[in-house]
């Protein structure tokens, strides 16, 4: 039997994001090891039920710090010398780094990274970096080299982040695959009925600043002076990341009357309740909010950035707006008006609605099918000499 372990520095992930897959895993006869550091009883349990094995192991989800990082390489180690699977997919940060490493130590067979997206460091807020920036940039940098020369194959999600890691000489192209989006269970997100009026708008996001929150509230602000009656949705729950928002900051908007937090909930009830997702973000994997909103035949108005700008055709099944960023001087510009216009095409022309929502099931059926990604993603994991 062949056997694979998953490695995530975060348990909830092997469900929301690796679950299909898994399954998929465990129905061709793969045994399947889920490595990850925070499991609760609820998540151990999804993973059995999925037909995985769930493992504890120790990996940090954030920060730097050298001696645990070691520690917990070691520790990696010996347990994939333990359970010898013949294949190890390591995904996020820190698994890709040092669990791509340890894997090599361990002499695991074959050993493959996915690079779910570059994050905050790698962004363009269009003024210069600081010292500190570069010195972690350059950091940063530096790990993945380490950790990608350990792994036979880097799949990326967007054709941007393989371009900047090739281009800063971390990973030969020869190396890479680019996979697209991870889909989305289309038995699961069904098309939807479009909501026409009050027109509705979605964000569903961790709260952070990079997400492009601040910018969905100043545009809703906007909106509201001249139609009160449409409604701003924000899904998402409080993190504990540096760039983070406050419970004050987004309680703040709500008392002002300019957007509804649900908090972290089941997002599909509140899909059906939108007209238009909205995803403002400053830089993106491939999102999975997207993948799943388009799935139910919703027009999407997203940024033109890395991640983001794959999923929407501008003018076919939503809008492109530019970025949040920073000046010149330093200072944080929201840039909220360029998504305040896309958002008012809708207000004032409802009947762009439908015709963009069946625009995005349509792609949605065509690039995001998670059985289809799995198949490809598959072909990478057990077929060593698959072609892209």
């Amino acid at each position: 039997m062949k056997s694979i372990a998953l490695v995530t520095s975060h348990a909830p992930s092997l469900v929301a994001f690796r679950g299909v897959l898994i399954t998929d895993l465990v129905t061709k006869g793969i045994q399947v090891w889920a490595l990850a550091p925070n499991y609760d009883q609820e998540t151990r349990e999804a993973v059995i039920q999925l037909g995985a094995e769930p493992v504890d192991c120790s990996i940090s989800r954030t920060g730097m710090n050298p001696v645990r990082d070691a520690l917990d390489t070691m520790r990696l180690i010996f347990l994939l010398r333990r359970l010898k699977p013949d294949v190890v997919l390591n995904y996020f940060v820190k698994p890709v780094v040092f669990g791509s490493l340890a894997a090599f130590i361990a002499r695991v067979p074959y050993r493959v990274a996915m690079i779910e997206g570059l994050g905050f460091v790698f962004t363009e807020t269009g003024r210069p970096l600081s010292y500190q920036r570069k010195l972690l940039k350059a950091v940063v940098l530096r790990l993945y080299k380490i950790g990608l020369r350990c792994a036979h194959k880097v799949i990326f999600l967007n054709p941007d982040d393989r371009a900047e890691l090739v281009g800063a000489g971390v990973v030969p192209h020869s190396k890479t695959w680019l996979l697209g989006g991870i889909g989305v269970d289309l038995q699961r997100w069904r098309p939807l009925p479009h909501v026409i009026a009050p027109v509705t708008f979605l964000l569903v996001a961790r709260l952070l600043r990079e997400k492009g929150i601040e910018q969905f509230a100043a545009a809703a602000r906007q909106i509201k002076l001249q139609h009160p009656q449409v409604r701003f949705i924000l899904l998402g729950g409080l993190d504990d990341n540096p760039g983070a928002l406050s419970e004050r900051d987004v309680q703040a908007w709500v008392d002002e009357g300019v957007l509804e937090w649900h908090g972290h909930t089941a997002v599909a009830p509140v899909m059906a309740q939108a007209s238009v997702f909205v995803l403002p973000s400053w830089r993106e994997g491939m999102p999975v909010s997207t993948q799943e909103a388009m799935a139910s035949a919703r027009a999407v108005i997203t940024t033109d950035v890395p991640g983001c700008r794959q999923t929407v055709v501008d003018g076919l099944n939503g809008f492109v707006v530019p970025p949040p960023c920073y000046d010149l001087r330093g200072n944080y510009q929201c840039n909220s008006m360029a998504l305040a216009a896309a958002m008012l095409r809708f207000v004032e022309q409802p009947e762009l609605i439908e015709p963009m929502g069946m625009a995005s099931l349509e792609m949605a059926r065509k690039h995001y099918d998670v059985r289809e990604a799995n198949k490809r993603l598959m072909a990478v994991l057990f077929d060593k000499d698959v072609k892209q």
